[in-house]
């Protein structure tokens, strides 16, 4: 029988890479990428392609929201706000938190997904590690699938997944290790493209997942 359809929200990162190995064990995988006038957007995008490529993935949807770079608010669009480095925020929301941006990417794939004929929408999101990003709280999540039953066709069935919510990186990156989910082309770094700085909260927490999962992190850091 032919298997249903999911669309899988893939920044390139480490976290989306292994949702979206979760994903393809009932489904056939369509892909997303956005593009949002992040530091890193050319090397997110080579990692989602060659992702994607891993996986044979025919459906791929690479798109834009300009509008979060104009807007700001945020390291991550913003260069004259700088990276924080050497440590991890536990108590506050981080300042490359890019405001609201989950809700921007989940409309295109609700959108894409409805025209698709999809029937669930997975995204790499975790609450334990980025409990200071308000956009990935399983609170967030639940509204949105709300959303999605209020503001779509009747038959409709899309439903957001969020098989990593309530997982470390630890555990996150275990699973991608037991799923044999693609970890060496993923890309995690805040700031850099070429070598990954080793500094930034994102560097840090993925090393940090790596070393508690007792598994060796296969991309280069300075």
């Amino acid at each position: 029988m032919k298997r249903p359809l999911a669309v899988c929200l893939v920044s390139g990162g480490l976290d989306s890479c292994v949702a979206a190995a979760v994903a393809a064990r009932e489904f056939e995988l369509a892909f997303l990428h956005v593009n949002y006038g992040q530091r890193t957007e050319a090397r997110e995008l080579k990692a989602f392609q060659e992702i994607a490529d891993f996986y044979r993935v025919k459906y791929r949807l690479v798109t834009e929201v300009p509008a979060l770079r104009e807007i700001g608010g945020s390291a991550l669009t913003d260069e004259s706000i700088k990276v924080p480095e050497g440590e991890i925020s536990t108590d506050q929301i981080p300042i490359t938190y890019v405001p609201f941006r989950n809700a921007h990417f989940l409309a295109i794939a609700v959108s894409w997904g409805e025209v698709l004929g999809a029937k669930r929408i997975f995204i790499g999101a975790s609450q334990v590690d980025f409990s200071g990003y308000p956009d990935c709280r399983v609170s967030f999540f639940e509204a949105y699938n709300r959303v999605i039953a209020e503001g779509t066709r009747p038959e409709t069935e899309l439903r957001i997944e969020t098989p990593l919510i309530n997982l470390s990186k630890a555990e996150i990156v275990k699973l991608g290790a037991q799923l044999g989910a693609p970890l060496h082309l993923t890309w995690s770094c805040y700031q850099r493209e070429d070598i990954a700085c080793g500094r930034c909260e994102s560097c840090l927490l993925r090393l940090k997942g790596f070393k508690e999962a007792g598994l060796k992190d296969p991309i280069p850091y300075e």
